[in-house]
């Protein structure tokens, strides 16, 4: 039950953090962006690997440490706690690893003036391919590449 409510609790951590170009983040939000045009040279599939703040480590420890104190005798119940403890950290950080892992493509783009930039971003809802043209929208020091709007587009009135 208690290894059950620390994957529970890392999970919770985990879904908290996205680099999907779909999930704008509350601090993003409202805030003028700079927008750059460029076109798509290459779309390749990466892994942004897990992190590891501590938090799963920590809350493993804590579990593992508890769950381990509480067996045995108070000889026994010392060591097994010790040992609890470091199981549980390890555990806990492997959890928290593979949980905040995220599939993402790196996707590289040509500007207008002719520079290269490479953004890697997690999956979103829109297909990107070699020549598409495209947008940069920077915000706070964070880039997230999406389909260009059709040129020519007038606003509504």
């Amino acid at each position: 039950m208690k290894k059950l409510l620390l994957a529970l609790s890392v999970l919770a951590l985990a879904a908290c953090t996205t680099t999907s170009p779909d999930v704008v983040s509350r601090n993003e939000a409202q805030r003028l962006a700079t927008v750059t045009d460029a076109t798509v040279l290459s779309v390749r599939d990466v892994t942004v690997d897990g992190s590891q703040s501590g938090v799963g480590a920590s809350a493993g420890a804590v579990i593992g440490g508890v769950t381990g104190a509480s067996r045995g005798n108070s000889r026994e119940s010392i060591a097994l706690g010790v040992l609890g403890a470091v199981v549980g950290g390890v555990v806990g950080n492997t959890v928290e690893r593979a949980t905040t892992r995220e599939d993402a493509i790196e996707v590289l783009v040509q500007l207008k003036n002719g520079e290269r930039r490479s953004v890697v971003q997690a999956k979103g809802n829109e297909v990107l391919r070699p020549g598409d043209a495209v947008i940069l929208v920077s915000t706070g020091g964070k880039v997230r590449v999406t389909k260009a709007p059709p040129v020519g587009v007038q606003p509504r009135s």
